[in-house]
């Protein structure tokens, strides 16, 4: 065999998403793009916002020497000390420069926590419905995943459940708010909670035990509704996150890590995460896009054109009969699958050109996945192909 067992297992275990993706490019490729109504990958489609084209344009035309040269590991001060500006607006713990590493994107990040938190055999807490690349994030620096369900009503941490896969190897908890994929917001008063279970734990278990607040979508949040700030709540949190969403930047890879200025031995885990962002390869973050983030930390993509999309689909698949946790922010749709079997419903869908992710490889079968970031009129030819496959499954129409 020409590549390891181990990835040739993981091959045989990775995404759905790309695998849906890569049956829509085929589908396209026969019908048409505008036969096809592809909601399986969280690309958005939106651009950037216009201060990020500006500021690139005064880059280029106006460069400055040694700008594409090596900095430290953890990127240029003036960013990092953006980014803890930016922080400091939600955080009550003020964080300054030190307490950030620019990364690869939050993808990046998780590999560079992991890495640096991680003993062999260490177990990772995730909570179903989990982020696709959770599972062999975790593999890659020895740990073992621990995954534990959410509340079926709300999707919200089940507290019993976490206490009870807490045990003497468990070494940290991965949180994921606003979540992909059911567009769930963390309430402060579940943080609240969990810290002090993890307190507890962490005593009679004589170990501290972590959280890995992984944010990318938490600018992108509706209704009024705010994503807490987790250092205002647990102690021993370090945030991930990037601009590939609130910036419209996925392309880029560029994000961050930061570690709550309260959580024990901080120093330590910062200098821990500077040595593994290089070992790992990444070495630091894009030098070009550490520039032009660090003025761009209060830009944002226009966030009420997301949930005009969120209320559109909402509104018409509840109508038809779908039902759904509403989602609080993100651009994702989690709805239960009119079949028992959620892949079956997708190759179902699919005769309908409607392409979805099943729930199964997010952890939660008998869901279905629906990434809402495709351009509005996408979304409006679509209608016509969900209200036949609505029929076609029998389900019941709300009055």
């Amino acid at each position: 065999m020409a590549i390891a067992a181990k990835v040739s297992q993981c091959l045989e275990q990775s995404s759905w998403i790309r695998k849906m993706f890569e049956q829509g490019a085929q589908l396209r490729a026969r019908l048409g793009e505008d036969r096809v109504f592809d909601f399986t990958i969280g690309n958005p489609a939106v651009e950037p916002p216009a201060a990020f084209h500006e500021a690139l344009r005064q880059l280029a035309n106006q460069p400055e020497p040694g700008m594409h040269r090596y900095m430290s590991n953890a990127g240029y001060d003036e960013t990092r000390a953006a980014v803890a500006d930016f922080l400091n607006q939600r955080s009550v713990r003020p964080l300054s420069a030190e307490q950030v590493v620019m990364t690869c994107g939050a993808g990046g990040a998780l590999n560079v926590v992991l890495k640096t938190l991680l003993n062999p055999g260490d177990e990772v807490i995730i909570l179903a419905p989990y982020f696709v690349e959770y599972k062999f994030y975790i593999d890659n620096h020895g740990g073992v995943p621990r995954v534990v369900n959410c509340l079926a009503d709300s999707f919200l941490p089940d507290l019993t459940a976490i206490e009870q896969a807490i045990g003497p190897n468990t070494k940290a908890i991965i949180l994921n708010s606003p979540n992909n994929p059911t567009g769930v917001i963390y309430p402060q008063t579940s943080l609240d909670a969990l810290e002090a279970l993890l307190q507890r734990k962490g005593e009679e278990l004589n170990r501290t035990l972590y959280v890995i607040s992984d944010e990318p979508y938490a600018r992108l949040a509706y209704d009024g509704t705010e994503v807490p700030c987790v250092f205002n709540s647990i102690r021993n949190a370090i945030l991930v996150t990037s601009h590939s969403k609130d910036l419209a930047l996925p392309g880029e890879r560029i994000g961050y890590l930061a570690a709550n200025p309260a959580m024990e031995e901080v120093d330590q885990f910062i200098a821990g995460a500077v040595f593994c962002n290089r070992v790992l390869g990444f070495v630091n973050a894009p030098a070009l896009m550490q520039r032009l983030v660090a003025g761009l930390q209060h830009e944002s993509v226009d966030i009420a054109a997301y949930q005009e999309k969120r209320d559109l689909l909402y509104n018409e698949l509840t109508a038809l009969g779908f039902s759904m946790v509403k989602p609080q922010g993100g651009f994702y749709l989690f709805p239960r699958s009119p079949l028992a079997d959620d892949v079956a419903f997708v190759e179902q869908a699919q005769q309908h050109n409607i392409l979805l992710v099943p729930g199964k490889g997010f952890g939660a079968p008998g869901y279905f996945r629906i990434a809402y970031c495709i351009d509005r009129a996408v979304i409006e030819r679509s209608l016509p192909a969900w209200r036949d496959l609505a029929a076609e499954l029998g389900c019941s129409r709300r009055a």
